[in-house]
């Protein structure tokens, strides 16, 4: 069974960073994309990165270049996101995610991702 466990939320100032983890079981080895959602109160679940484990290939979402950061330790089976000055319009619960993709290729869509962490809230305040 796949098992995804996210840590590292928090609440935040303005122009903060933090990092969130997300552990897979070793079970996940065969869901070689990791992604990386959030989803506000209201708003769709988005896709802000997702990192291939096998062959390092990332993609991100337009509105998270230059700020969050998808990182690999394959060792720890960890996948991070690193989140840069950080606002309060990045408010929401972050999820990570599994999914099978085939060969080198990434995908930041959803329904695509078989496996789900419980979340960790991140709040950011002016």
């Amino acid at each position: 069974q796949v098992q995804l466990v996210e840590s590292g939320g928090g609440s935040v100032q303005a122009g903060d960073s933090l990092r969130l983890s997300c552990v897979a079981s070793p079970s996940a080895v065969s869901a070689n994309c990791r992604g990386w959602f959030r989803q506000a109160p209201g708003k769709e679940r988005e896709g802000l990165a997702c990192i291939n484990i096998n062959t390092g290939r990332i993609e991100y979402v337009a509105s998270a270049k230059g700020r969050f950061i998808i990182s690999k330790d394959n060792p720890k089976n960890t996948v991070y996101l690193q989140m840069n000055d950080l606002k309060p319009d990045d408010t929401a619960v972050y999820y990570c995610a599994a999914a099978r993709c085939s060969g080198s290729s990434t995908t930041l869509v959803p329904r695509r991702y078989d496996y789900w962490g419980q979340g960790t809230q991140v709040t950011v305040s002016s």
